[in-house]
């Protein structure tokens, strides 16, 4: 089964140095354990581990998709009709949108492990958020989603339209 140009699914997952730093740090809660016998020792080793690898996990580990007509980026879900032109970020200017140059009401999505993003005006007039930044591996594709998606979701209004007159 092949997806329509409009179909995006991505997530963003943490880098493997994250998971050595979990692995280590199950290794120092196992030491710290280690006056206290063997058994403390591996239940340290096995809690620490297992404890800062759900940390790790659920951090790093986020959606992005273009769905349903939709841009769903972790837990929010913003209509393509509501969303303006995207704009693929460079590793340079994603740093810029992300430091000096964001804007505190927009709404972001930012991992810094994932150097690019794509940056969409929001075009609603009933929503205070100026724009939307989303980190992706995947820039040109997330773009090429988002306008197949505004495309069809413009021509289907004008066949809605076309159907009631």
């Amino acid at each position: 089964m092949q997806l329509s140009p409009a179909h995006h699914d991505e997530r963003l997952t943490a880098p493997r140095s994250w998971w050595a730093i979990a692995v280590l740090t199950g290794i120092a809660c196992g030491l710290m354990l280690l006056p206290l016998g063997t058994m403390p020792l591996l239940a340290g080793l096995v809690g620490g581990t297992a404890l800062t690898g759900l940390l790790v996990s659920s951090y790093g580990s986020q959606r992005v998709r273009v769905v349903g007509g939709a841009l769903a980026v972790g837990e929010a879900r913003i209509p393509v009709t509501a969303l303006g032109d995207p704009e693929v970020l460079e590793p340079e200017e994603a740093r810029a949108w992300r430091t000096y140059k964001a804007d505190m009401r927009a709404f972001m999505l930012m991992r810094s492990y994932v150097r690019t993003a794509v940056r969409v005006e929001v075009t609603d007039p009933a929503d205070p958020t100026p724009y939307v930044y989303v980190s992706t591996r995947e820039p040109q594709a997330l773009v090429a989603a988002i306008r197949a998606a505004q495309e069809k979701a413009a021509k289907d209004k004008a066949a809605q339209d076309t159907a009631k007159a």
